[in-house]
């Protein structure tokens, strides 16, 4: 299994954002054959690795495509510019991660994480296509859970 730290757009190279974390029994033929393209990748021991990279994925596209529906930009002037909006976007997500998974995890090596991700890829733009799709479905599913996103639930007022 892998969580996927590549951008691919079509008709360009792929463009590495951090190494993709590795875990399973055939971790190695992976890595192998990741290595034959160039692409970085770390083999991860644990199970529990791989859902904290899975989650700290989810907390970066979620986080910057979220965050985007109100600075735009890419995710250099994000934390440059609106780091304290981007904490409270991507604490909301993380809640919502751990109401989704029903574990708990460490929100500073999340963060760490992401901020490893902006430096991989500073121009990388915030705002998909899905942005606003996501931000629905994320309330939504806070809704089912009765879990409360302020950061998230102001900001959709803020857009309506």
């Amino acid at each position: 299994m892998i969580s996927v730290w590549i951008e691919k757009k079509p008709g360009a190279d792929p463009r590495v954002i951090i190494p993709s974390p590795v875990f399973g029994p055939r971790s190695d033929l992976l890595a192998a054959a990741l290595a034959t393209l160039d692409i970085p990748m770390r083999i991860l021991i644990e199970p529990d690795e791989l859902l904290f990279g899975l989650v700290a994925k989810n907390l970066y596209i979620l986080t910057i495509n979220i965050a985007g529906l109100r600075v735009g930009g890419n995710v250099s002037d994000l934390w440059a510019h609106h780091r304290d909006f981007a904490r409270r976007i991507g604490n909301d997500v993380i809640s919502l991660q751990e109401a989704l998974t029903g574990r708990r995890f460490d929100r500073d090596a999340l963060f760490a994480v992401l901020v490893e991700a902006f430096e991989g890829d500073p121009s990388h733009g915030c705002m998909g296509r899905s942005a606003p799709a996501r931000l629905v479905r994320a309330l939504a599913e806070a809704e089912r859970r009765g879990l409360d996103l302020p950061a998230l639930r102001e900001l959709r007022a803020a857009l309506a």
